[in-house]
């Protein structure tokens, strides 16, 4: 069922309403990421002389040159991990727009969705965007001591807390929060295995990128199938 859910956010793609948040996304998630090569490229340059002399040697040129390749590699790989802190946030910024196309295509004659407003969507994403980044720098040395299995780890640290905040608001855009809340409990497992569905092409760059409104589209299908569950 959770692979239908996800089956259908992926149909879905094409959907102009779609294409709209994934362009704005897109250019932000770019911008964020350029911002953060751009600074730890000039952290490097400003740490690292452009020459030194070493004894019996002489002077040495190329070491800033090595430095900024090996940035680039660095960069590179952590854009794996930033992209889980990157998901959550943009979520927050852009799930109603999703939810909204989601709602209107499959699930006509709701009512209006509750709305929050700029400041809340923004304050609830940073304080989650924490959380996220708290756990995996937490989760590094269960990869440095566990490495073999460091995938599993991350997939399944990130699959709960994506699952949770996927959920969680999607959930609030429809009920009060004590029944999003039990409604989240009820289902945790299903909802931790979407969440980590999500995480899984958070390591893989390019298509990375399409999980914030692959994710806030699965999760709209997800609250609807399960709501619509007898609670007994």
């Amino acid at each position: 069922m959770i692979l239908s859910d996800f089956l259908k956010a992926l149909a879905q793609l094409g959907d102009p309403r779609f294409r709209g948040v994934l362009a704005k996304g897109l250019g932000l998630t770019l911008a964020l990421l350029v911002a953060v090569y751009a600074l730890t490229f000039w952290g490097v340059g400003l740490l690292l002389p452009d020459s030194f002399s070493l004894p019996w040697i002489g002077e040495i040129t190329w070491v800033d040159d090595i430095a900024s390749g090996a940035s680039v590699i660095l960069m590179m790989g952590l854009s794996v991990f930033l992209m889980v802190p990157v998901a959550s946030a943009f979520t927050g910024i852009f799930l109603d727009d999703v939810a909204d196309a989601v709602e209107q295509s499959h699930y006509p004659g709701l009512p209006p969705p509750i709305r929050f407003g700029l400041a809340e969507n923004l304050s609830q994403s940073l304080a989650f965007l924490g959380t996220v980044i708290a756990a995996n720098v937490v989760a590094l040395v269960l990869y440095l001591f566990l490495a073999p299995f460091a995938p599993l780890i991350f997939w399944s640290l990130n699959g709960f807390l994506l699952g949770r905040e996927y959920f969680q608001l999607v959930a609030l855009r429809r009920m009060p929060p004590p029944e999003a809340k039990r409604l989240r409990a009820r289902h945790g497992l299903q909802i931790w295995l979407a969440g980590a569905l999500m995480a899984v092409p958070l390591t893989i760059p390019v298509v990375n990128l399409l999980v914030p409104v692959l994710g806030a589209a699965t999760f709209t299908h997800l609250f609807h199938r399960l709501r619509s569950r007898p609670s007994g």
